[in-house]
């Protein structure tokens, strides 16, 4: 049998990104802006449906670093992020001087929690210090429990930066997730379910933010012939090869959508008799998931030695990879000073979670190996 390495979610060449990085490199558009940006954003707008100008950027870490200074974040300001997610989502909270204030989870959706979000404001807001904005996070794809969180922030007219990095495609009552927030964002990372080899993207309801987004990208030039710089800018404009490469990707964006969540059907079929484990699934009807990675709990056995860590560790004696969910912010070294609401339930998570491989190009040889690793570790 082939042993060759089985990741987490490689990319996967659509095979049309040639024709687009080639004209760029015909035409010469080889810097940062181009036309190849300019019809990736358009093509975005257009599949997000919901009236969205987006902005095309070097990654999702400076969409949401971007999203931060056009709500007006400064130093010492706070602003609530989910805990179990990415350190990209709370990282430039600190970028911009501010002060992260974690929320944990709730069981549903593993996403932000809406009691423990509200008794985080009123808490804030007695010490003087109302935030100034909220980062929720469609985790592994599957939406947050929208009506909830939106309800909260918009009784305390508090914004939300919609961090849907994760989600591209996913949709909560068939309204595309990144188009719920105040602003919202998008990676295309190598991981993802389309790439730029790097990348990302703000999303805004308005032209006005959009180009706003565009100056601060773009290292803030003023209107002059001469260099003149009235604020700070940014060198977080996406390049036209990256675009390029992007376009080519999204050709089979609904493709690789189907084959993400067939990947779920498998994995569904193969977890269905085995008591010990729940494969995280979603809500309901009003939630569609792209399923970008399929995750699963683990109730740990120790007469039998059975748990995240056991099963991870037979996955990699099989040349495959996978990994523990996101290990909360609130219990990473770097955010440890910094204030927490709520209880164990992202920590519970955490160490009972395991992401498997779920990547578009998975074939039936790859998951005839994983079934096999699955089946003998649970005998």
């Amino acid at each position: 049998m082939d042993n060759k390495r089985i990741y987490l979610s490689l990319s996967q060449q659509s095979g049309f990104e040639l024709e687009y990085v080639e004209k760029a490199l015909e035409t010469n558009w080889i810097t940062s802006g181009g036309p190849n940006v300019n019809a990736f954003e358009s093509i975005l707008e257009n599949f997000l449906a919901d009236e969205p100008f987006v902005t095309a950027l070097n990654s999702g870490t400076s969409a949401i670093h971007l999203a931060l200074i056009l709500l007006g974040v400064k130093y010492g300001d706070e602003v609530i992020c989910q805990s179990m997610t990415f350190s990209a989502s709370a990282n430039p909270i600190l970028y911009q001087g501010a002060i992260p204030v974690f929320v944990d989870s709730e069981p549903d959706t593993w996403n932000i929690c809406p009691d423990q979000l509200e008794i985080a404001i009123k808490e804030r807001i007695k010490k003087g210090k109302k935030p100034k904005a909220i980062i929720t996070v469609h985790l592994y794809g599957n939406p947050y429990k929208i009506d909830e969180i939106h309800a909260v922030a918009d009784r305390y007219e508090i914004p939300i930066i919609e961090d849907a990095a994760e989600a591209l495609g996913s949709s909560y009552k068939k309204k595309k997730c990144g188009t719920f927030g105040d602003l919202g964002i998008l990676s295309f990372n190598g991981n993802k379910i389309i790439t730029t080899s790097s990348g990302g993207a703000l999303i805004s309801k308005s032209d006005k933010l959009k180009q706003k987004a565009i100056f601060y990208a773009t290292q803030s030039k003023d209107e002059a012939a001469h260099y003149q710089h009235s604020e700070i800018g940014y060198n977080y404009r996406m390049s036209n090869i990256c675009a390029g490469i992007g376009l080519g990707q999204i050709k089979t964006l609904e493709d690789a959508i189907t084959k993400r969540r067939n990947n779920h059907l498998f994995y569904k079929d193969v977890f269905e008799k085995i008591k010990d484990v729940a494969l995280f699934e979603v809500l309901n009807e009003n939630y569609f998931s792209t399923y970008w990675l399929n995750t699963i709990l683990i109730e740990p056995d120790s007469e039998k030695n059975r748990n995240q860590k056991s099963l991870r560790l037979a996955f990699e004696g099989a040349n495959i990879e996978s990994r523990p969910l996101w290990k909360p912010m609130h219990l990473q070294p770097v955010f440890k000073k910094y204030p927490y609401y709520g209880k164990k339930v992202a920590e519970s998570l955490f160490e009972r979670g395991l992401c498997l491989p779920s990547g578009s190009n998975l074939t039936s040889e790859d998951k005839k190996r994983i079934k096999e690793v699955i089946v003998n570790f649970f005998k």
